[in-house]
């Protein structure tokens, strides 16, 4: 989890921290895909799978998949709101002990 200062931030960390955010969304949702993935492969496994229930189950992960999809689309918006950024953040550096 992204540590949020108390203090007033700088835009360039602001920007940042949305970035990083966007990056652990689209984590979590490929995380979410996955065990999607999972649970149907789980289910066909299954010797004696009747048709009704592999169609509950295939709208259920097909639900899941146009969720993760809408969200995707969200992100993407978040992201291109900083596409043609102008700001100069300074370089990067490691705080001492960190390495």
């Amino acid at each position: 989890m992204p540590i949020m200062p108390p203090a007033p931030i700088t835009r360039c960390q602001a920007i940042t921290d949305i970035i990083e955010s966007v990056a652990q969304e689209q984590a979590a949702l490929g995380h979410i895909l996955s065990a999607e993935s999972d649970k149907l492969e789980k289910i066909i496994s299954f010797p004696f799978i009747n048709p009704h229930d592999l169609l509950k189950i295939n709208r259920s992960v097909d639900q899941a998949i146009n969720s993760v999809a809408r969200l995707e689309m969200i992100l993407q918006s978040k992201l291109e709101l900083f596409e043609d950024c102008l700001c100069v953040c300074p370089p990067y550096t490691m705080d001492a002990g960190t390495e």
